[in-house]
């Protein structure tokens, strides 16, 4: 029987990315990145949000690139008898309930007498809200919490939430925490940009130190670029993409950063990779996702170090608009959790819990490093408030 075309294609297409593989790995960031646009997306409707609160929301097409687990995550292995017992309540965002259930699954083969129960409402927000009142023990988020979460958090219990990272967001999957990336206008000469002058374009705060950046000479560009303004879209706060960016990029030192004045605000990310594309002058930012119009991404990095936002940046964690998804627990400074939810967050950073990651192939596993500085937050107790 002869090979289907599909057979042979996808036969090629390994053959091809095994051959490419070393080089992608050490790719620098002065290839251009060229993808075609996302398709257009538009918001849920509240029937779809509703939907998915009670379900989960329905899980994409796997990408079609999928990483190698990190040989270097440690198999996890118990550290108590399996009669070891608990029971604990759970909650999830709607993107996480597959991911969370299979988990929960998985550990119970270690510890059949620990009872994690997860059930809806399927909602970040709720989730947090239900940690704050008390009613569940972990509250998984695919996203950071909002500083509305944290400031009730902290006024219940004086203390903030501890939020541990448990897998990777996804590479450009629509609603399933996509990597953001930074773009020009395709005219624009610009590549690539640090972190530090990204912060002088975008706050008024600058806490990485740099004077403010107004006009695309500031930045080096020469010739009729070096007096022409520099315009911002952005989207209004509070937004899951503005409060990322924000604390990647404006937050440092501790301190919190502010938006400047005169950006060009949207209240939803979905126009902002359409607007950059009609504006010569337009710099913007947005999920992969949603970057559904002909523009250039930029690379991004410190201290020479620049990573275009590809497939492989963003698997590897080199990319710094990398995505995480959190678990996020009350401990209280000082103290060690219970050694039942020890031993679940311990098993999820392991081999074995990252590779139920990679098994459902919609966010990316943990790396090594990033897995053990997570086990450091799960295993060590907070350090108790100072003044």
């Amino acid at each position: 029987m002869r090979p289907s075309r599909s057979i042979l294609a996808a036969a090629l297409l390994t053959l091809s990315l095994s051959l490419l593989a070393p080089a992608l790995a050490q790719a620098s960031a002065g290839v251009e990145w060229l993808l075609p646009p996302a398709p257009t997306q538009v918001p849920q409707t509240r029937a779809q949000d509703e939907q998915g609160k009670e379900h989960g929301r329905p899980l994409p097409t796997p990408e079609l690139l999928q990483p190698t687990l990190d040989p270097q995550l440690p198999l996890f292995q118990p550290r108590y008898g399996a009669d070891l017992g608990g029971h604990f309540a759970l909650a999830a965002s709607d993107t996480l309930p597959g991911l969370v259930h299979a988990w929960v699954r998985a550990f119970a083969h270690f510890y059949p007498h620990v009872m994690l129960d997860l059930g809806p409402p399927y909602e970040g927000t709720s989730g947090a809200d239900r940690m704050t009142a008390g009613s569940i023990a972990v509250a998984f988020v695919s996203r950071e919490l909002t500083p509305a979460n944290v400031t009730a958090f902290e006024a219940k219990y004086h203390h903030p939430p501890l939020s541990i990272p448990v897998c990777g967001g996804s590479w450009r999957q629509f609603g399933f925490l996509d990597a953001v990336g930074f773009f020009v206008n395709r005219s624009n000469p610009l590549s690539r940009l640090s972190l530090t002058r990204l912060d002088a374009i975008l706050s008024r705060t600058r806490w990485r130190g740099a004077a403010p950046i107004t006009t695309w000479g500031q930045l080096g560009l020469t010739g009729v670029w070096a007096t022409r303004p520099i315009h911002v879209y952005a989207i209004k706060p509070w937004n899951g993409f503005e409060e990322f960016v924000r604390q990647r990029v404006l937050d440092a030192h501790g301190r919190r950063g502010h938006w400047r004045a005169g950006l060009h605000y949207d209240a939803t990310v979905f126009p902002i990779a359409r607007r950059v594309a009609a504006d010569p002058d337009g710099i913007g930012y947005a999920g992969l996702a949603f970057v559904d119009a002909p523009v250039k991404m930029l690379a991004l990095g410190e201290d020479g170090r620049d990573y275009a936002p590809t497939y492989t940046n963003v698997a590897l964690a080199r990319y710094p608009l990398s995505r995480l998804v959190y678990a996020n627990l009350n401990v209280v400074p000082g103290t060690r959790m219970s050694p039942a939810l020890q031993e679940f967050l311990r098993f999820i950073l392991s081999r074995q819990g990252q590779q139920i990651v990679r098994d459902q192939g919609i966010f990316l596993p943990l790396r090594a490093f990033q897995a053990q500085a997570a086990a450091a937050l799960a295993l060590s107790p907070p350090e108790p408030a100072h003044g």
